[in-house]
């Protein structure tokens, strides 16, 4: 299937890098339609779904060296990126745990559609993608556009997924906390929070984070 054939072309290029021996198989697929609407709706169905907790190992590692969130309010999608995140069950569901500070602009998308999709590289070729989303504010920039992204249309919410980073988790908020200063270790404070740094700019410590539960409703 789709998914297989791009999940080995990974290990294609990790072999390779390796000097290892074997052999492979290559699998073109062509696919055909009447018009353009026709074929859209086919590519989507041609999306595999997959069990999150089978993939728990490629995601949490996505999360470990950057991945995007995105999140959009009518016209307007943003992504930013992200290295903190959980992967778990919660009230009987499948949910992935993002936490984002009160000042970025991703926030504010998240309080006006409660909607989310992560998107996970299957390799490092995003990595430019990942420094530009995590430096930058949607504020003052499109960044999907700058960057020359494709939007992927969603399954099972209103927020797209990105084409160039192919796993994805369709996310619906189903609960938030924002996290209690006070009742962390005094070396987390120090680290992350000593409030030298206001919210307005890049690297601000002054604001905590808000964690964000998305109920995982679809993945692929």
């Amino acid at each position: 299937d789709l998914d297989s054939a791009i999940r080995s072309g990974y290990f294609l290029k990790q072999g390779l890098s390796n000097n290892e021996d074997f052999y492979y198989m290559n699998l073109l697929i062509t696919i055909t339609a009447n018009n353009l609407e026709e074929l859209q709706w086919r590519i989507q169905e041609m999306k595999k779904k997959i069990d999150v907790f089978e993939y728990t190992g490629q995601i949490l590692n996505g999360v470990k060296s950057g991945v995007l969130i995105t999140s959009k309010s009518d016209e307007r999608v943003n992504s930013m990126t992200i290295s903190w995140g959980m992967l778990g069950i919660e009230w009987g569901k499948p949910v992935f745990i993002t936490v984002i500070r009160e000042g970025r602009f991703t926030r504010e998308l998240l309080e006006q559609n409660g909607e989310f999709t992560v998107n996970i590289p299957l390799d490092d070729s995003q990595k430019k993608a990942l420094g530009f989303c995590g430096s930058k504010s949607g504020r003052d920039v499109n960044k999907l556009k700058e960057l020359g992204l494709t939007l992927e249309e969603p399954e099972s919410i209103s927020v797209p997924g990105i084409k160039e980073l192919p796993l994805t988790l369709e996310c619906r908020i189903v609960y938030k906390q924002k996290q209690d200063i006070n009742a962390m270790e005094k070396e987390t404070v120090e680290k992350f929070y000593p409030q030298n740094v206001e919210s307005s700019f890049t690297g601000s410590n002054r604001d905590v984070h808000i964690a964000y539960y998305g109920e995982i409703v679809n993945a692929y």
